[in-house]
């Protein structure tokens, strides 16, 4: 066994105690790009569905810069920032990211670009949330009925919105008719598909992959408060090797080139764009 397995294992026993791991994030991330410049970025979606690859190569090709990224969801992401694991974050949860910025352990929040939440479920709608006004009326019609509902349950920013929802439908969700994967989009978007289920998707997701759920429809859309608007974080000046770096990445991202990217994104495989650029994003932002 090798000094770093015999760490690892040490400390999933309880038996060390010692501070971030960042080879290990690193060593479980993609890596786009080769150049010497490296930098690590924490998102989900934006990396699942591949936009997060087109962006990391342009920039990698102009700044001989290589990108690691590592998959987690929004609390997640901002965990491995806070830790010092990552140099920045991809992200979509305003009240997450604004304490963060007030605690000090990230700065450079920089809007980037938007989708929104779909609430999908079988096409006969047993719970008949098509008639709902918005969401929270979607929800309570939901649990009133018992219908299956999966959720993620991880933290992620998909899954706080979801709780968000929850509280304003005055629903404490919990039974067997509320199922949680703890997986990331694309996997409990299936799961929802195999269960018959209600689902909460950002709209990125069921672009790229509604022909693995041919059992789902959109049943609620255009709610206000389900428009999704991503920001990206750097962590604080010195904290992490990869930061300054991570600084130009956000800058170019947030350029017209970057943002062109951003909004063309899909169009060529999927017949429209999955994200919108921060343009069309800003007047969603308090």
């Amino acid at each position: 066994m090798n000094m770093r397995s015999i760490l690892r294992a040490a400390a999933v026993a309880g038996l060390v105690c010692c501070g971030p791991m960042m080879p290990s994030v690193a060593a479980d991330a993609l890596t786009y790009g080769s150049g010497p410049n490296a930098f690590s970025l924490a998102t989900g979606s934006p990396g699942e569905l591949g936009l997060l690859k087109l962006l990391g190569e342009t920039f990698s090709a102009k700044q001989q810069a290589s990108l690691k990224w590592v998959k987690a969801g929004t609390g997640q992401s901002l965990k491995l920032l806070r830790e010092q694991q990552v140099d920045m974050v991809m992200v979509h949860a305003p009240g997450g990211e604004e304490k963060a910025i007030a605690e000090g352990w990230a700065t450079q929040r920089t809007l980037i670009g938007s989708n929104e939440f779909y609430i999908v479920g079988p096409a006969n709608d047993p719970a008949g949330i098509a008639a709902a006004g918005n969401g929270a009326e979607a929800y309570r019609r939901i649990a009133r009925s018992g219908a299956r509902f999966v959720s993620r349950g991880d933290n992620s920013g998909t899954h706080q919105k979801e709780m968000q929802i929850w509280a304003a439908a005055g629903v404490k969700p919990e039974g067997t008719w509320y199922i949680v994967t703890r997986e990331f989009m694309t996997a409990s978007l299936k799961r929802a598909d195999a269960e018959g289920a209600y689902f909460m998707t950002d709209s990125s997701t069921w672009v790229a992959e509604r022909s693995n759920a041919p059992g789902l429809r959109i049943l609620m859309r255009g709610d206000k408060a389900l428009v999704n608007t991503y920001h990206a974080l750097a962590a604080a000046e010195g904290a992490t090797p990869g930061r300054e770096t991570a600084l130009r990445f956000i800058r170019f991202v947030a350029s017209e080139e970057g943002q062109r990217i951003i909004r063309d994104y899909g169009k060529e495989r999927y017949g429209e764009a999955l994200y919108n650029d921060a343009a069309y994003a800003r007047r969603f932002v308090d």
